[in-house]
């Protein structure tokens, strides 16, 4: 069994929760594309007039002269000659990345919502002459939901064939709306909130008051609202005077690695026990690989020293005011590494010296204050348990050092590539499994690994495709299985559930999908579906059969077949037990017109990639309602008498009865 450490979920309330979900929200639209911030903070600081590029080919080589395409690359504009790179990411790729992504996110992952806020945002940033990331951060979100809701008005209700006509011209339509919406409204909005949150700014560098942004900031980040705080506040903000000035201190205020790098070593000479012996280990991941949440335990051990971490942020944001230095672009993670990359040349030395001197106050003060407190050891574990209730899962790289992982297990998630054939299939047997262990409060659900988030206690995956659920959730315990049907995999978890849960608690249900499923809906499986005998096809052939018989059917368009025999590559379809259940991609789903099945015996026997099949069910799933059918498909094939019934019966309508074919009156 492949593992990492388990996601709780507690239940909190209050305003700070509701802070803490708006931050994250923010966040969650720039973290995707901090790659994209950093590219064009690398551009920027490789071929602007005054970049590296041009600094060492004066200072170092003496030369003093034109650089050609360096010059084109680095200028701002993008006349018809074609060049300049940098004013266009910054006005354009950036906010439209940004309205994309919250477009997105707001109607559940679904790429028209995407579009949609996309060129919601494009209004935004044509209306205004500023970078438009708060502009994008509320366009985008509201394309997204908007076009959500709009589609919920004649969901179900569009004849078949005219699906995509509906669609394009509905996104288009709206989109055409939003964006002028942001060009007369949003964009001067977003501009005039943009110039006084600039005008603050000066104040408080103009009257020596920006260091006193830390009083707020470091107490903050140890509530984990420092992705909320750097992402969703300093990045826009510091964004835009990077763009007029070169640089920004403000990239700098939360993600400064010193303070935590000063406290972690302080805990390492002057801590005792459990800290004192995990402090180095922490120093280096905080450091090094800018993982600041890794202190936040060390903090609520001991919360005096919050001081500590005040006062040495503090120091290095009057370093920074002091020599006029900042970055060029957000350094993401706050990894050392991460900030020289971003400093412009003028800035080296101030921002080092800040790193420097805000790990030396922080450290001073908090080595200070802990040996006032040497005979206290702390509760570590204790402490990072409160900062995951705080930050709402665990911590994959805190639990490492503490010893985590050993939590009650409460949501399970069966994950696949489309998440709506083999995941729904497993979660089904799974669910009766852990059902009739009698862990009443463990869910089990099903999802396309595309819309997994951080926040299930155990993922459960086809062993080609763990690795990549294991990025959507590093924090969960994770199992690998091969066969979909009867992996003894289920009885591990089972076990474990035994364990950690302690013990069956009198059966039932924690899943909402987990309803009886007598038989299947009239229509998802028609008997002009079903085929008794497919002959001697290969397995790409019985694919394109069960796919055509969809077709056939006015389920699919005819590019969904391809799509099966996509999702067929990159994870067999086996589900164990002679079944199996071919399907499109998640990229596929467009091109269902309704939910659809079809089915496909062979007495012969398939090699399907070295497993025998007998039975090949396609399937289509537009959404959750054939979800009982695939349900009762499970019920049906681990039942051997059920499977002989298959194999034995002489028509269609056997089979039909076999799988709980509920005639229409």
């Amino acid at each position: 069994m492949t593992t990492t450490t388990t996601a709780t979920a507690p239940t909190t309330g209050g305003m700070r929760v509701q802070v803490q979900r708006f931050g994250t929200f923010l966040s969650n639209m720039v973290l995707p594309n901090i790659a994209a911030f950093i590219a064009w903070g690398l551009i920027t600081a490789l071929f602007i007039e005054k970049g590296w590029i041009t600094l060492i080919g004066d200072k170092v080589f003496g030369y003093d002269g034109g650089y050609g395409f360096v010059e084109d690359l680095g200028a701002w504009g993008s006349g018809a000659d074609g060049t300049g790179i940098v004013g266009p990411m910054i006005t354009y790729l950036l906010p439209i990345l940004i309205g994309y992504t919250g477009g997105r996110m707001m109607y559940d992952d679904n790429l028209r919502g995407g579009v949609v806020g996309a060129i919601a945002t494009m209004g935004s940033v044509t209306g205004a002459d500023v970078p438009m990331f708060l502009g994008a951060m509320i366009m985008g979100p509201l394309g997204g939901w908007s076009m959500k809701k709009l589609d919920a008005l004649w969901d179900g209700r569009i004849k078949p064939g005219f699906e995509m006509l509906v669609n394009n011209f509905s996104a288009g339509i709206w989109g055409m709306v939003l964006a002028i919406f942001g060009f007369l409204i949003a964009g001067p909005f977003v501009k005039a909130f943009s110039n006084v949150a600039e005008d603050v700014v000066d104040f408080l560098v103009g009257n020596d008051l920006l260091p006193l942004t830390s009083i707020f900031v470091e107490p903050a980040k140890v509530l984990f609202l420092n992705n909320a705080i750097n992402h969703g506040v300093f990045t826009p903000l510091g964004t835009s005077q990077a763009v007029e000035d070169g640089k920004s201190v403000l990239f700098l205020i939360e993600a400064n690695p010193g303070p935590g790098l000063g406290l972690l070593l302080a805990f390492a000479i002057f801590g005792k026990g459990l800290a004192r012996a995990s402090a180095p280990g922490a120093a280096v991941i905080q450091f090094l690989g800018g993982i600041h949440e890794i202190y936040f335990p060390y903090v609520l051990m001991k919360p005096k020293l919050i001081v500590a971490v005040i006062l040495g942020g503090m120091t290095g944001v009057g370093v920074n005011v002091l020599f006029d230095s900042g970055l060029r672009a957000p350094a993401a993670p706050g990894s050392i590494i991460a900030v020289w990359l971003q400093s412009p040349a003028g800035s080296l030395v101030g921002v080092t010296l800040s790193v420097v001197l805000s790990a030396a106050v922080t450290f001073l003060v908090a080595g200070f204050l802990l040996r006032l407190d040497r005979d206290s050891e702390g509760d570590l574990a204790g402490a990072t348990a409160e900062m995951e209730a705080r930050k709402g899962r665990k911590s994959s790289v805190a639990s490492a050092l503490t010893g985590g992982g050993t939590g009650p297990i409460r949501q399970i998630v069966f994950a696949c590539d489309a998440g709506m054939g083999s995941s729904a299939m497993g979660a089904s047997v799974l669910r009766k499994k852990i059902q009739a262990a009698g862990h009443a409060d463990v869910t089990v659900v099903n999802k396309a690994i595309s819309n997994l988030g951080d926040t299930y206690d155990l993922v459960v995956t086809h062993q080609d495709l763990t690795a990549r659920a294991q990025q959507r959730t590093p924090s969960a315990v994770h199992v690998s299985v091969e066969n979909f049907m009867g992996s003894p995999r289920y009885d591990e978890i089972v076990a474990l559930l035994d364990e950690r849960n302690g013990g069956g608690n009198g059966g039932g249900s924690g899943a909402p999908a987990a309803e009886e499923a007598p038989g299947l809906s009239a229509g998802l499986l028609g008997a002009e579906s079903v085929v008794l005998d497919g002959g001697a096809d290969d397995r790409e052939a019985a694919i394109t059969r069960a796919g055509e018989l969809l077709v056939a059917a006015g389920a699919v368009e005819p590019s969904y077949v391809e799509a099966m025999h996509a999702r067929e590559q990159s994870v067999s379809t086996y589900m164990g037990n002679l079944l199996a259940i071919p399907h499109g991609t998640n990229e596929a789903k467009s091109a269902i017109r309704r939910t659809g099945i079809s089915f496909v015996r062979y007495p012969g026997g398939l090699d399907w990639n070295g497993k025998e099949v007998k039975f090949v069910v396609g399937i289509a799933g537009a959404g959750t309602d054939h979800l009982k059918l695939l349900q009762r498909i499970a019920e049906v094939f681990l039942d051997a008498d059920q499977v002989a019934r298959l194999e034995a019966a002489g028509s269609v309508d056997e089979v039909l009865d076999v799988l709980g074919q509920v005639q229409p009156a």
